[in-house]
């Protein structure tokens, strides 16, 4: 630390932590684990609807179409609603707003178990939504303002290896139950639910500088996002990809009993090979960005956009592949399609600066939900309605290559859009010293 460095320090109150470029705030692990244990419940929520709709749909007389919806209706108000609570994530605290949305959308999972209608069944996902947009862009911006450039990639990896996690556990909660007792597997995510919800109330949430010195963020800064070349190119790919795997995902137990593979083992296999293929990939794909970052200074977009290339040939080779070598072809696929997952993210977090991060991964969140996944699940309904699941996922899989070429194209902005967000955050104190406000 230079003498400058500590008289800068000394300047700033005593509640402000000075953050050198390789070295995160205290407190930064514990806050890292929290959150990762909630996006964790945040996917078994999700996924065990997916691992339910057959038996949902028989037992409220709709077709595949219908409850395609339900994936919709949630995804609708999550995309909606996370812009509001990214423009209050970036004037007031972040841990009650993500405390809040933890307990809201718990209550309603486990109401979702409880209607009696499906209109009303509906009506939860809508709250599950918008319980979601209350955390979904507003923890990563916890988590980027707690760690430095250099880190960001590994550790947004680790918060994200949830994904596949979480949606490995939804499918096999939701494969333990009798499909007559479908109800309990979203009873009991409330308990973990509440109590992470709860534990987030005990957090402190300060501002970056003094509230003195923090800059009012106008209209102009925010249209920025959109004239930033890396964060519109990587929401672009983020769109594409999502657009495939999530309609994918959702229909992929219907698609293994089509198939043939009606054992009960098969939901808990095809979880865990998801659970295990994602978290290698979400994890091995973090560090390796981080890594190549010194010699490629657009490794992230590189990473990316490389694995889905890789991983589209995979995917359609499953449509094709005998049991039980299927198995193995998916798991080498779910492993690519993973892999921009750390990645990607930091794309996000590096090039916004931190006055309008959570604004920028809530408008991430409403592009790449409402031309992704939004769509794609009635639209692999309707297709699978009239040819079959196998022509379904072989339409939307070609989102896939379009994702990885876009990815690649984005390579030759990076660097320049994360020194662009570096130099503007260090302009918001006086002294060119980034102070962080403690956990």
């Amino acid at each position: 630390m230079t003498t400058d460095d500590v008289a800068a320090k000394a300047a700033v109150p005593l509640n402000y932590e000075f953050v050198s470029g390789d070295t995160p705030l205290p407190g930064a692990r514990k806050a890292l684990v929290l959150l990762l244990l909630i996006n964790l419940m945040n996917y078994v929520d999700r996924q065990i609807l997916s691992a339910v709709e057959e038996p949902i749909g028989r037992e409220f007389g709709v077709t595949s179409f219908a409850t395609g919806w339900l994936a919709t209706s949630f995804l609708l108000a999550y995309m909606v609603f996370s812009p509001v609570f990214g423009l209050m994530a970036d004037r007031i605290s972040r841990w009650t707003i993500v405390g809040i949305g933890v307990v809201l959308w718990s209550l309603a999972s486990g109401g979702s178990g409880a209607v009696p209608t499906f209109g009303l069944l509906i009506g939860m996902r809508l709250l599950i939504g918008i319980g979601e947009a209350a955390y979904g862009p507003v923890a990563p911006t916890i988590i980027s303002d707690l760690y430095p450039v250099s880190m960001r990639g590994k550790v947004l990896a680790w918060f994200n290896a949830a994904i596949p996690v979480g949606s490995a556990l939804g499918y096999v909660i939701g494969g333990m139950f009798p499909p007559t007792h479908w109800h309990w597997a979203f009873y009991v995510t409330v308990p973990p639910g509440l109590i992470l919800g709860a534990m987030c109330f005990f957090k402190k949430d300060r501002p970056r500088v003094d509230a003195s010195q923090r800059p009012k963020v106008n209209a102009a800064q925010y249209m920025s996002l959109l004239k930033t070349p890396s964060y519109t190119i990587n929401c672009v790919a983020m769109t594409a990809m999502t657009f495939a795997l999530g309609g994918i995902a959702f229909f992929m137990p219907r698609y293994l009993g089509e198939r043939g593979q009606t054992a009960t083992w098969a939901k808990p296999l095809f979880g865990g090979l998801v659970c295990l293929a994602g978290l290698l990939a979400t994890v091995i794909g973090g560090i390796t960005g981080d890594k190549l970052r010194t010699r490629f200074p657009g490794s992230y977009f590189l990473v990316s956009g490389m694995s889905m290339l890789i991983g589209f040939p995979l995917f359609l080779a499953i449509l094709v592949t005998p049991f039980p070598y299927f198995w193995f072809v998916l798991f080498a696929a779910v492993f690519c399609l993973f892999f921009n997952t750390g990645p990607s993210n930091t794309i996000l977090a590096n090039v916004t600066r931190s006055s309008v991060r959570a604004s920028a991964f809530a408008f991430n969140i409403f592009i790449i939900h409402a031309l992704g996944d939004a769509i794609s699940p009635p639209v692999i309904g309707w297709v699978a309605a009239r040819y079959n699941m196998n022509i379904a996922f072989a339409v939307v899989s070609v989102a896939i290559l379009v994702s990885g070429l876009v990815w690649l194209v984005g390579a030759k902005f990076l660097e320049a859009d994360t020194q662009a967000a570096n130099q503007s955050d260090a302009a918001t104190d006086s002294t060119g010293v980034i102070f962080k406000g403690n956990p």
